[in-house]
């Protein structure tokens, strides 16, 4: 694959980064992963109004605009003739001085990497992790590169032979998934936990308009793990899994609602 790095294409064993880069000592930055149809960018306007939020809140100093990046991520899925895969691009503050503080780091570092995905599986099984996430942390609703918790709770998920692990946060509601937010429906209407202390996701806000459009009532609602098994339907979304329903909680089958087929077969028209 052909990657970009600090102003220049490359194939992708060639992309070095310093070993001070302080995205790669701290987890200083964030990124965007973009879904590509047909060598097109979807949903383009969300993510990068979300990635420049990101650099708001963290005072990051990216190189590029909105156009320009947009730009350079066209120039990657043409450099790998990109038809049908993700593109995640990514910035850090650069190379610093020892220690927490981000002075004197001035260099940031900008890469965009192309991935093909996976196939996947037509549901979800999932399982409630153990980790616990702050309620309304505000670093939680863009992409951050630091994603400790996400990460043990996705080990977990793996050691249980499942697709993804939702979590709680420490009021003991279920809030998100490692990589998805978390949709369920009761007596006809899709609900969602409201962004306070996770992703604001892409895919998620498209999910909601699509709603808006198709008829569907929509609520912001929280829930617990319990009444999470007894609902009339759950489904994640991301913007690689797209729409996946969720068959199986910690082992335990879920019922299915035709409203998740119906949102699936509108996704992109």
């Amino acid at each position: 694959m052909v990657v970009y790095l600090n102003g220049r294409f490359m194939p992708e064993e060639h992309a070095k980064i310093s070993i001070h880069d302080r995205g790669f000592l701290y987890g200083d930055g964030l990124f965007e992963a973009v879904r590509i149809y047909n060598q097109e960018t979807f949903l383009w306007s969300d993510h990068i109004a979300r990635f420049q939020h990101g650099c708001e809140v963290l005072g990051l100093r990216s190189p590029f605009t909105g156009y320009e990046i947009h730009r350079l991520v066209q120039e990657t899925i043409k450099r790998n003739t990109l038809n049908d895969g993700l593109v995640r691009f990514t910035l850090s503050r650069g190379p610093g001085q020892r220690g927490y503080s981000p002075k004197g780091a001035d260099h940031p570092t900008f890469v965009i990497t192309p991935h093909l995905l996976p196939e996947r599986p037509a549901r979800y099984r999932v399982i409630i992790s153990r980790v616990r996430l702050l309620a309304d942390d505000a670093i939680s609703d863009f992409k951050s590169i630091n994603k400790l918790h996400q990460i043990v709770a996705r080990s977990e998920a793996d050691a249980a032979g499942v697709h993804e692990a939702l979590l709680t946060n420490n009021k003991g509601l279920v809030v998100e998934g490692t990589t998805t937010n978390l949709f369920w429906i009761k007596a006809g209407t899709v609900c969602t936990p409201p962004i306070r202390g996770i992703l604001a996701g892409t895919t998620r806000a498209h999910v909601l308009r699509l709603c808006t459009r198709l008829g569907i009532p929509t609520s912001e609602a929280n829930i617990r793990p319990d009444p999470l098994r007894e609902v009339d339907g759950v489904f994640v979304t991301s913007c690689a899994a797209e729409i996946m329903e969720v068959s199986h909680l910690d082992g335990r089958r879920l019922k299915s609602s035709p409203l998740v087929a119906k949102l699936k077969r509108s996704y992109r028209v």
